[in-house]
């Protein structure tokens, strides 16, 4: 089976980890050593932006 490719950028991924306080994880053992409860809430602030970014192009 093969993976599906990220929908993601690195660079975002990088930023919201940064936020989240959890990059310096992601450096030492790669994305696989995150918590599951780590990679749920960087999808919720994911969703986030996107949520924030389409109001902003729909009010202007």
């Amino acid at each position: 089976m093969a993976r599906r490719r990220g929908i993601m950028s690195d660079q975002l991924k990088e930023e919201i980890a940064k936020e989240l306080g959890f990059y310096d994880t992601v450096q030492q053992e790669g994305w696989g050593g995150i918590k599951a409860r780590d990679a749920g809430n960087m999808v919720k602030r994911a969703i986030e932006i996107a949520e924030q970014s389409m109001q902003q192009k729909g009010g202007q």
